[in-house]
């Protein structure tokens, strides 16, 4: 399927001395052994380059969409269009809305699936840590427009303490329990407001490798 968008638009953190590694729970991202804390970062931007992830990362990663399949991160209908890219921090988009009227992204009634199967709220990226438990406006998109952003999991924030920046942990480590990630799925349930009425879009992705730099 064709798009017409573009290629779209990420730390760290102190903690105890170092604690030995747990297996991956079901509900959260293993701690790095070197911190005892998962990595953390300051929103999620995106880089340009053909392999995404930090350029300090000991392992890089390699994305496949699996539903709707597409090599190209792509899918389209009579009335949107998106374009995707996952990245080890968050899982960035962007959607043209291919109509000559309003559509709104309903972001209290979207979901996230986290790369251990848990289903959440979305943060995406004007959400914030004081967000967690308040109504996420939606957002409009205007007729014929191209709208970009991030998506993560909203209980994957992480308090800023007073800060003001949007801190939250990454999505998938890049350092030695990165290998333990390999296969896994994960990917968002949007809904949209067509016409004022609730529509549906999932879209699923999978690890298709983690090699060493």
């Amino acid at each position: 399927m064709a798009v017409t968008s573009a290629a779209l638009l990420a730390g760290c953190s102190s903690g105890p001395s170092p604690q030995p590694q747990e297996p991956p729970s079901s509900t959260a991202p293993p701690a790095n052994p070197s911190t005892g804390f998962t990595r953390t970062v300051s929103g999620a931007g995106d880089s340009v380059g053909a392999q995404p992830g930090s350029p300090s990362a000991l392992y890089k990663y390699r994305f496949r969409q699996i539903d709707p399949a597409s090599d190209r991160f792509t899918f389209q209908d009579r009335d949107l269009s998106f374009y995707f890219r996952p990245t080890p921090d968050a899982l960035h988009f962007q959607v043209e809305n291919r109509q000559n009227r309003p559509v709104w992204i309903d972001w209290e009634r979207s979901t996230f699936v986290d790369p251990f199967g848990k289903t959440g709220k979305i943060a995406h990226a004007s959400t914030t840590w004081r967000d967690r438990f308040s109504v996420q406006a939606p957002t409009q998109i205007v007729g014929l427009q191209v709208y970009g952003d991030y998506l993560l999991p909203l209980d994957y924030l992480v308090d800023p303490a007073g800060s003001g920046q949007q801190l939250h942990r990454t999505l998938f480590p890049e350092d030695t329990s990165a290998p333990q990630y390999d296969d896994r799925t994960f990917g968002a349930d949007l809904v949209f407001r067509v016409e004022n009425s609730p529509r549906s879009y999932s879209f699923r992705f999978k690890v298709s490798a983690v090699v060493p730099r």
